[in-house]
């Protein structure tokens, strides 16, 4: 079949090299891919957002399936956008229709859902800058540290956690009247703040049945020993040591299933990627039922996404032994129940590279070197694109090194070594990824 795949981050590129496995790819195009993604299709200059460009391309291309990677042309409505097309309508799209991309476009919306299905999650109030006086009282109703998102999408940045009240109220007063994320932070959830060790879970939907995906841990801070400004994600591992069978029967019962059940019961038929990002807590006090103490953490959503993380894509891919194509045809079809799911035993760990400066103001068109020295680890680019003969930076997120090991620090230990090898000005990474886990 013919594909066309929607976005050109590390999450792209990883989910190009593994369709280029398949035996039922015919072409595959990337758009707009950048200089990795080259290297399993054809990257074409069509933004995911150009709907209208979009349709052109997929009927000039006799295009079969279109797997859309990142959130925004979701939650702008492509899926809808092809139900509602003569030309289009038959021609599957993988990620959920606007109204299930609601999910991650909306925290408010999530939070209510979750509330809604009984699904486990931080208490919570949704304020505007005409209720920012109740805001504060709802603030001073918490024990720090607090918890504050602006409402839409913010590229993953949209979340701020202040330490003091007077801090909290200060933040809350930048995003609701001085529109510190734009119109995303017209609206702000505040939550109590939960404690634990936060991993990532990943379920593929068909709208009736779900198979879940290999979950994983990343690290959003840019400085080591979890410090500093939120990122997109500066490394993950998979598996999660602690993710052990008893956590994640109580994952799927208690998360899972009701998230599936709750959006037929909403008359959202989700086909695609569901994200839960998790928070685990600590285990639950002795139980007089049982008589012993339960040692398996609790599991809170912290927040729904419609798609695949990243970095996350970057190890759960490679952990994935089925063919991705015939999984995404059995969403399509809504006979993912009769697909076979295999996982890859080792350890996967991925450690990303970025621009110095990120998040904050960076430069782009850096060269870089060395991509060819890589031994025993794949790379997976984020933000580069090609100039002339080189291949330059072109975002924060720079390159992602991809390693496989019968233990984590194995695999780590390949990540970290590659990462010396990849040069450009200012190159920046956190050299304790996973080191929390170990």
């Amino acid at each position: 079949m013919n594909v066309l795949l929607l976005g050109s981050g590390g999450r792209e590129h990883a989910l190009a090299w593994k369709m280029a496995q398949s035996e039922k790819l015919g072409s595959l195009f990337i758009a707009p891919g950048n200089a990795g993604t080259s290297d399993y299709g054809e990257n074409v200059n069509v933004s995911p957002t150009d709907f209208p460009g979009v349709k052109k391309f997929v009927l000039d291309n006799k295009i079969d399936m279109v797997i859309v990677g990142p959130e925004e042309p979701l939650v702008k409505g492509i899926h809808d956008f092809f139900l509602k097309d003569e030309e289009l309508k038959n021609i599957p799209v993988i990620g959920p229709d606007a109204k299930g991309a609601q999910l991650e476009g909306s925290k408010d919306f999530s939070k209510q859902f979750m509330i809604k299905y009984g699904i486990p999650t931080a208490r919570y109030q949704t304020f505007t800058k005409e209720t920012i006086k109740e805001a504060f009282s709802f603030l001073e109703t918490l024990s720090p540290p607090y918890v504050l998102k602006a409402d839409g999408l913010a590229a993953g940045k949209g979340v701020v956690i202040p330490h003091t009240i007077e801090e909290a109220k200060k933040e809350l007063e930048d995003m609701l009247l001085n529109s510190r994320f734009g119109a995303s932070s017209a609206k702000v959830v505040i939550e109590e703040f939960l404690k634990g060790i936060e991993l990532s879970v990943f379920v593929l939907s068909d709208g009736k049945s779900y198979k879940i995906l290999p979950e994983a841990k990343d690290y959003k801070r840019i400085g080591e020993g979890d410090t500093g400004l939120n990122t997109g994600g500066m490394g993950a591992v998979s598996p999660v040591p602690f993710a052990d069978k008893a956590f994640m029967q109580k994952v799927e019962k208690q998360i899972i299933i009701p998230t599936v059940e709750g959006l037929k019961k909403e008359n959202i038929v989700y086909k695609g990627f569901i994200f839960i990002g998790l928070m685990a807590s600590a285990p639950n006090p002795l139980s007089s039922k049982r008589g012993r103490e339960d040692s398996t953490p609790n599991p809170f959503v912290i927040e729904y996404n419609c798609r695949m993380g990243d970095p996350e894509t970057e190890v759960v891919m490679p952990r994935i032994k089925s063919d991705i194509l015939d999984l995404f045809e059995g969403v399509a079809t809504q006979t993912l129940d009769k697909k076979k799911i295999e996982f890859d035993k080792r350890t996967a760990t991925t450690v990303m590279l970025v621009s110095g400066g990120y998040p904050g103001d960076y430069q782009k068109g850096k060269a870089i070197t060395g991509l060819d020295s890589v031994k025993d680890s794949i790379v997976f680019h984020a933000g580069t694109t090609e100039k002339a003969e080189d291949v330059v930076t072109n975002g924060g997120r720079v390159i992602a090194i991809t390693s496989y090991g019968n233990t984590m620090q194995e695999a780590l230990n390949k990540s970290f070594a590659n990462a010396e090898k990849i040069n450009y000005e200012r190159k920046y990474y956190r050299k304790d990824i996973g080191k929390d886990l170990v």
